[in-house]
């Protein structure tokens, strides 16, 4: 059954329809590695997040020489859940239509502390039944722990032909590994709760739609790092500003101007990505920070070195960039550094040592082709790297919705996080030449 009206939907969400217009069944997206509402695929190109009528008119606003550094705003659609006769819940997004939708901001206050929905209370709110909730593994709202994703029960349709593991606290890894990042179907689970317990009265949902800014990447290596030194907003409750501030003061967001907010790596030893969490970043002293960074950079045999200058490069430009957009603010807003895990400078590399070894090992060879180094692959062969801004939902700037505050200059505190970023890599290139 459909909360926003009764339909036949197969198993996979294909072919639903609403008014005669085709639905398209969402799906976590399988390499949010941060962030707390669920990010979803739309499409190879798009993804979805529930509406923030703030972070959208600032994606409608933006300056032209900030979009290099943003996903490109592709528009709204409205967005239903959907039950089908084997106990499983699909997301699946419509054209946007004007009545009866429920934009985030709508829904229960984001600056109070997060209701914990138990499962009787989802199910007196839904239609849904218990069983269908166990098959979710929709066990409570639980933001300080990731336990709920330890048995899910959800079928996705879309997954990544290279397996996920979590590093734990130790640094050791856990034994389970899965065709998602787990903070994915974490986030999912989340956002289906807090739609659910909304599902009596509220029957549609706005979603905003966006570029999937790692299609381009066949081994997408994500690093989500929450940027500046302050991460309320203007509007935020006393109450919000100063959890919000307390997280800054104890991790590096207060020391560096950046911190951590989660990861995945592909290991080319292994064949599988590496993933940290934010509150494996909440706590990182300045030396855990960069032991991350370099982890970001590992790839499981070796550092890549060959990354150092195209980050760089972006970083500086961004930085220029955001130092000439005088009364914006960032607040609370992330930036993702991307790039191929397995790219073909990574892969030809790869070969071409094996080959060497071989050789050296190989006494039949001549001694010419035993000592070849010209097979080397050319350093100007720069790897492609992406560096994007993302979460708006607190940011302001002069004139901005009639916001009561206005700041004067760029946004220092997250001008001063790119700077630590910048250093710290430019200090672990020169120590690994």
């Amino acid at each position: 059954m459909c909360v926003c009206q009764t339909m036949e939907v197969g198993k996979y969400g294909k072919n639903a329809s609403r008014a005669g217009e085709r639905g398209v069944l969402l799906e976590p997206f399988i390499h949010q590695v941060g962030g707390h509402s669920s990010m979803m695929r739309y499409d190879d190109h798009t993804v979805c997040k529930p509406l923030i009528s703030r972070e959208q008119r600032f994606y409608e606003s933006l300056p032209p020489e900030m979009k290099e550094f943003t996903p490109e705003y592709k528009g709204v659609v409205s967005v239903c859940f959907e039950g089908d006769s084997d106990g499983y819940i699909n997301l699946v997004a419509y054209p946007y239509v004007e009545s009866e939708v429920l934009e985030q901001d709508d829904m229960p206050e984001r600056d109070q502390p997060r209701r914990k929905h138990s499962r009787r209370s989802l199910h007196r709110s839904s239609s849904v039944g218990e069983h269908k909730e166990e098959r979710l593994g929709l066990a409570g709202d639980n933001p300080e722990s990731i336990q709920e994703t330890k048995s899910p029960k959800v079928e996705l349709h879309i997954h990544s032909d290279v397996p996920f593991q979590m590093l734990d606290g130790n640094t050791s890894l856990s034994s389970e590994k899965i065709s998602y990042n787990p903070w994915s179907l974490r986030c999912h689970k989340q956002q289906l709760s807090r739609m659910r317990s909304e599902s009596k009265d509220r029957k549609l949902y706005k979603f905003l739609l966006l570029e999937n800014v790692v299609h381009h990447f066949r081994f997408p290596c994500v690093l989500d790092l929450k940027m500046g030194t302050r991460q309320h907003g203007d509007d935020a409750s006393e109450e919000k500003a100063a959890r919000q501030m307390k997280k800054c003061e104890q991790s590096t967001s207060a020391t560096l101007g950046v911190r951590v907010c989660g990861m995945q790596v592909y290991q080319l030893d292994t064949g599988h990505y590496l993933c940290r969490n934010k509150y494996y970043g909440r706590g990182l002293s300045i030396e855990g920070f960069r032991s991350a960074l370099y982890q970001y950079l590992h790839n499981g045999l070796e550092l890549r070195k060959d990354l150092f200058e195209p980050i760089l490069a972006k970083l500086r430009s961004l930085k220029a960039v955001l130092e000439r957009q005088a009364s914006y603010r960032f607040y609370s807003s992330s930036l993702l550094i991307i790039y191929d895990g397995k790219d073909n400078r990574a892969g030809m590399f790869m070969e071409r040592r094996a080959e060497m070894r071989l050789k050296r090992v190989d006494t039949s060879l001549p001694e010419s082709l035993q000592d070849d180094t010209s097979t080397e692959p050319s350093p100007s062969a720069l790897p492609k790297v992406d560096v994007r801004m993302i979460d708006f939902a607190h940011s302001t700037f002069k004139g901005f919705r009639d916001d009561p505050t206005v700041h004067d200059g760029p946004d220092m505190g997250y001008v001063f996080g790119l700077e630590s970023l910048i250093n710290i890599m430019e200090q672990m290139r020169e120590e690994n030449q």
